[in-house]
């Protein structure tokens, strides 16, 4: 009689396929029940059966697993965190200017159609997450003057941002789908610095 004396290492079902599959399927579920920020990798480890450090080695970080969970072709930190250079009364064309040569990109194709599949189905509160627990976060802590008042204003910017992909993706608005990135991010840039950096018509409760 043959046995087997061959330890498994702890956590790691047969199968990588498999094993990638389970844990997207319980970071999809996780983060969209509790939100990014107090979803854990450890709490996603052991709802897919597996030890955090295999999570790790298949995904990187959490925001990388998150892009991955929702098929965003693009770690969200490569473009949000060069904003953390970026002079704040810059940022209101920077934001457009990055985020519109992002879309028209082959890579963005991919990052659009997720968005579609995301308004068209059942997962937006994991869009919600991303806006509001890793935007907010990165830039909305930047401006937060008065305190308090960083999540609005990131919101603000969000729904002019939101409109753009809405009319030149989505609907495809003849002549906005072909104006020039250059052209769209300096007609809305001063909308967005006052959403960041204006007075606010109302005082933060």
């Amino acid at each position: 009689m043959t046995t087997n004396t061959e330890r498994k290492r702890p956590g790691r079902p047969p199968g990588q396929s498999d094993t990638r599959d389970r844990i997207l399927a319980s970071a999809r579920e996780l983060f969209a029940r509790n939100g990014i920020d107090k979803t854990s990798i450890r709490a996603i480890a052991a709802d897919a059966g597996v030890d955090p450090a295999l999570v790790h080695h298949y995904f990187g970080t959490k925001t990388q697993l998150f892009a991955a969970a929702i098929h965003i072709p693009i770690d969200p930190m490569d473009v949000i965190g060069p904003l953390r250079e970026v002079p704040i009364e810059q940022l209101g064309h920077t934001l457009p200017s990055i985020l519109l040569s992002l879309w028209d990109s082959e890579m963005g194709k991919g990052l659009i159609a997720t968005i579609r599949s995301i308004l068209a189905g059942n997962d937006v509160s994991l869009l919600r997450s991303f806006l509001q627990e890793i935007i907010a976060v990165e830039v909305g802590s930047r401006v937060d003057d008065p305190p308090g008042s960083g999540r609005i204003r990131i919101q603000f910017v969000a729904s002019q941002l939101v409109g753009v992909v809405m009319a030149r993706y989505i609907l495809e608005l003849d002549p906005f789908k072909s104006l020039p990135i250059e052209h769209i991010a300096e007609t809305i840039a001063p909308n967005l610095q006052r959403y960041l950096t204006g007075d606010l018509p109302f005082d933060i409760a």
